[in-house]
């Protein structure tokens, strides 16, 4: 059992003393950090400031003109940089005392010299401030290039001169009027007209994900306002659906897009409201129906 100890002992004593040289290699290469500036693990943030000091002013390539004094003072001031920061000092300390540990060493110590840098913080805002202007600019793109489309169709065509013959009147002869002057008066009509037109809104901040993010809070207190009205308006005193809130629940079940829901007449939004969609039996009678319509117009 002693012999056994002993062998294991011995094995682990060659493996540390094989692993060692990996271990601290990547900090100051083969040389000893410590022995580079000639202090121990042992001494003071000061002590090892005071002996950089010293060799700097010894081999510093504007004191000592010596190419290998220039070598040695590169590998001195790295070791400085290693030793002078209490963060890399450590994980150099750990790095000896568990050379076993290579690949854990080597993760830390490129996490330390090449890992982000900066304020995850400003890193987040930088990234939300990017990603609100690309879709920004998107937005607009979609707005313009719909915009473009609309212009195109008879039905805004047909709009644009009513709207011109409502605001200038019927003209006899063309001759008398400037080009240029109606001309002006049609572009601004068209402005005027396209705020008319559905599903051409123009980009909006609000709907911007950097904003979204800022109002992230405030939206979910506000909806878990409102989902704790509806629990104790609906769930706990069983009160009837007010016109709002079966509105939604119709257009829920329903799966109305917003644009179709607002496109619709106030009669037909009531006559959805008061079928009670929202009951299966109900949704499923009315879905039937419409299929059976369905098939009637296409026979």
């Amino acid at each position: 059992m002693g012999r056994s100890r002993g062998g294991r002992e011995l094995l682990w004593l060659l493996l540390m003393m094989i692993l060692l040289p990996y271990a601290v290699s990547i900090y100051c290469d083969e040389d000893d950090c410590y022995d580079l500036l000639g202090v121990t693990q042992a001494s003071s943030t000061s002590d090892i400031k005071k002996a950089y000091y010293k060799l700097s002013l010894k081999y510093h390539p504007d004191k000592n003109p010596d190419p290998e004094a220039k070598k040695l003072f590169i590998k001195i001031a790295n070791a400085y940089e290693i030793l002078g920061d209490e963060t890399k000092r450590e994980q150099y300390d750990y790095a000896i005392a568990h050379p076993e540990e290579v690949f854990y060493n080597t993760a830390r110590y490129y996490q330390t010299y090449y890992g982000p840098q900066a304020d995850l913080r400003a890193v987040l805002v930088g990234l939300l401030i990017i990603l609100s202007g690309f879709q920004y600019l998107n937005q607009w793109t979609h707005y313009s290039q719909m915009l473009d489309m609309v212009k195109q169709t008879p039905a805004y065509k047909n709009k644009l001169k009513a709207l011109e013959l409502e605001r200038n009147g019927p003209v006899l002869n063309k001759k008398k009027v400037k080009s240029k002057t109606r001309g002006v008066g049609i572009e601004e009509l068209s402005k005027e007209l396209d705020l008319q037109i559905q599903g051409a809104e123009k980009p909006s901040v609000w709907r911007l994900i950097g904003v979204r993010f800022i109002l992230l809070p405030y939206t979910i207190g506000k909806v878990a306002a409102w989902q704790g009205q509806w629990i104790w308006r609906y769930w706990i005193k069983k009160m009837p659906y007010a016109w709002d809130d079966a509105a939604y629940l119709t257009k829920y079940y329903l799966r109305f897009p917003p644009e179709a829901w607002a496109s619709l007449s106030e009669d037909g939004k009531d006559d959805l409201v008061s079928k009670r969609l929202w009951i299966r039996s109900n949704l499923d009678e009315f879905i039937a129906e419409k299929k059976k319509e369905s098939r009637r117009r296409r026979s």
